[in-house]
């Protein structure tokens, strides 16, 4: 689709049918006393879902990791 060009004044009378069509694709170039001053366009959905094990070899967990802290005992009681 083209990108459409609507006035800032136009755009807030009619954002409720504007936001109807940017969600089915269009996008609106907003100007104000005819210069741009924004865009309006669909968000891009994210299908990246976090994986689970997709950072082995990343994260290294020391063989300490569960000791006391030294200095930490006045604190857990």
């Amino acid at each position: 689709m083209p990108t459409r060009q609507i006035g800032a004044f136009e755009a807030k009378t009619r954002l409720s049918e504007i936001l109807e069509q940017v969600s089915r694709g269009q996008v609106y170039r907003i100007t104000r006393r005819g210069r741009p001053v924004a865009e309006l366009r669909p968000v891009t959905p994210s299908d990246r879902r976090p994986r689970f094990g997709s950072d082995r070899g990343r994260i290294v967990i020391g063989r300490d990791f569960d000791k006391p802290v030294p200095g930490m005992a006045r604190y857990t009681k």
